[in-house]
């Protein structure tokens, strides 16, 4: 008999849903079961049952509704399923209650390494509650921090990373760098994200304070609410503030990457791997990051896909653009590097590998 999971997730829209969707439709093709329980809106439905997964075009809007909890838990009954895997704290919370007394294993995800801690009983509710069987982390990172915890099993932790494909990025083009405004024999390094403290923009933006003026080095800033008040009084006293783009959201973002050379991860704290730089590597863009724990995966043995500076540190970042830029070789190198990291280490077929032996092992 196949091993029979059911998922509940918001699958809300396709770029950010599509590594962990992507799962569920490896492990379809490996004989598994998978029934996916998510918005009706969403627009991965199709792609599901074209891969024979069954929709139940529902999700718990809520964290205690006693109806919602009621129509898993009537879902749970009659389906008889052997893995329940909850993706998010309305779903984690809703799935737990739904489950008491029934013969299910429940799973959970941890995406971010903030805010757990064992004397937070709110977790209880979630991640430390009995009757979770597995938490899934999506880098060492997360793992790590639940390892810390006081009176937790440290085997219920697992890491297995939402890998990519490198077949979604073949169809991306570089944007001409002319619609930018910038001259295309120009060095230009790129941050994507929106408007959080966590992101550290502001060290960034202070960096370039730091590159000789009269280098042609660009920093585009794309993602919302970049351009606020902080950020902007940095920049209007910058030297540099002609080669500083605020770009904003923009639908074509993978091909504002791909005409990159280089590309910031400038985060500060609480973040385990960042989509952002999966898809530059998968671009063969090379990433400067931050050394944050759940960045430890982005780099190779011998450190050569990933230049890996301190946080709060706007002179580090500055060296590590220079470097990059000094050295055209060597940031091409990095690149097939960071192309081949992605296809060998954090490729999609390597988590579904993983997430099928999670499951069996579980039911072993």
């Amino acid at each position: 008999m196949p091993i029979k999971v059911l998922v509940i997730s918001d699958y809300v829209d396709i770029h950010s849903s599509r590594p962990e969707a992507e799962i569920y439709i490896g492990l379809a093709k490996l004989n598994f079961e998978i029934e996916i329980m998510t918005v009706p809106e969403s627009p991965y439905i199709d792609k599901f049952e074209a891969a024979g997964i069954r929709v139940i075009k529902f999700h718990p809007k809520k964290k205690f509704d006693r109806k919602e909890t009621s129509f898993i838990r009537e879902t749970l009954i009659n389906g008889k399923y052997d893995i329940l895997h909850l993706y998010n704290s309305s779903a984690t919370i809703s799935g737990i209650r739904a489950a008491k007394n029934i013969r299910v294993k429940i799973v959970l995800y941890r995406g971010v390494p903030g805010h757990i801690h064992w004397y937070d009983p709110s977790l209880y509710l979630k991640y430390f509650h009995p009757r979770v069987d597995k938490i899934v982390c999506n880098s060492k990172g997360v793992e790590d921090v639940f390892h810390k915890q006081l009176f937790f099993n440290k085997n219920k932790v697992i890491t297995i990373n939402k890998g990519h494909k490198l077949e979604w990025y073949q169809h991306i083009k570089p944007i001409d760098r002319k619609e930018l405004g910038i001259p295309e024999n120009d060095f230009v390094v790129i941050f994507v994200g929106n408007n959080r403290p966590v992101k550290g923009v502001p060290y960034l933006l202070n960096a370039f304070d730091h590159i000789p003026a009269e280098l042609p080095i660009h920093l585009l800033i794309l993602g919302m609410d970049m351009d606020n008040e902080i950020n902007m009084h940095i920049v209007n006293n910058s030297p540099n503030r002609e080669r500083i783009h605020f770009l904003g959201f923009r639908k074509d973002a993978l091909s504002v990457v791909a005409a990159s050379d280089a590309l910031v991860l400038s985060s500060i704290n609480l973040e385990s791997i960042t989509k952002s730089v999966f898809e530059a590597m998968s671009l063969g863009v090379p990433p400067i990051i931050t050394n944050l724990p759940g960045n430890r995966e982005f780099v190779d043995e011998n450190k050569s896909t990933a230049l890996v500076i301190p946080i709060k540190d706007s002179i580090a970042i500055a060296e590590a653009i220079l470097k990059l830029y000094n050295n055209p070789e060597m940031r091409k190198e990095m690149g097939k590097n960071c192309i081949k990291h992605i296809d060998t280490k954090l490729s999609n077929k390597t988590t579904v590998i993983k997430m099928k032996a999670l499951y069996e092992e579980l039911l072993d």
